[in-house]
């Protein structure tokens, strides 16, 4: 395993940033079914013991690039990672109207959202990855971890981490009076996600007497960690990656 060093985890960040179309997975590609559809996951096995699971949601656009350089970064830094895949094989949405009816979907379906998700962590377990785990999601995929962490139906999750995620409570839930810990990456400047959300979850947190973190970083926007995208802001970036590695330090 590499030591996990704040300039391993510099290197890597600013490494993979800049060189965002020239990324070749270190992992691999899972073909996988729920009931008796298809769906494609990918794995990144840990460098050495692993220290635990990190399962990663996917955004709007579905599983890509993105979440695999993710992926990969965590297994350098000794986690096996398995990235999801909510929308099925080969749907991949391209256009915004396309991603918008995908997450529409599994919004308006949240028993489905929670089963693709849960499904996603036992094949990771199947796979051999480690039993422990902690799930994290980017945009659309932060609000499905908040999701899984409201439902108290998975087992041996040992915290949950939102980056730029919505960050919203639907109609009819409520936290539960257990919860495992939870760190929020939050831009103070996400015109999608207002502060008045971080505000309310705040309140809601604190009535279920939860562990949690709510990290802002100013000047943010949404999506402030994709790599190679106009709303990229490597100081956030650099910031949430190194608060999630302590993160992980601490539950796994």
């Amino acid at each position: 395993m590499r030591p996990r060093t704040a300039s391993t985890v510099l290197l890597a960040t600013l490494g993979l940033a800049a060189n965002a179309h020239a990324f070749t997975p270190a992992g691999d590609d899972v073909l996988y079914d729920v009931g008796d559809e298809a769906f494609e996951g990918y794995l990144a096995a840990a460098e050495g013991e692993a220290r635990g699971t990190v399962l990663i949601v996917h955004d709007w656009d579905g599983l890509g690039d993105y979440e695999r350089q993710r992926a990969d970064m965590l297994a350098e830094q000794g986690y096996d990672a398995f990235a999801v895949d909510l929308f099925g094989q080969g749907n991949r949405p391209a256009t915004t109207e396309a991603r918008q009816a995908a997450t529409r979907a599994l919004y308006e379906d949240r028993e489905r959202m929670r089963t693709l998700t849960l499904a996603g962590l036992a094949e990771a377990r199947n796979q051999g990855a480690a039993e422990t785990a902690v799930v994290i999601g980017y945009c659309f995929g932060g609000a499905v971890a908040l999701e899984i962490a409201r439902s108290s139906e998975a087992e041996g999750v040992a915290g949950y981490t939102s980056f730029h995620g919505g960050l919203g409570t639907p109609e009819g839930q409520a936290w539960p009076e257990e919860v495992p810990p939870l760190l929020i990456a939050h831009g103070g400047a996400d015109s999608a996600v207002p502060m008045s959300d971080v505000t309310t979850l705040t309140e809601e947190l604190e009535a279920a007497g939860a562990t949690y973190e709510i990290q802002v970083y100013s000047g943010a926007p949404h999506g402030f960690t994709e790599f190679g995208s106009d709303r990229y802001q490597e100081r956030a970036d650099e910031k949430s990656w190194a608060a999630f590695l302590e993160f992980l330090d601490e539950v796994l």
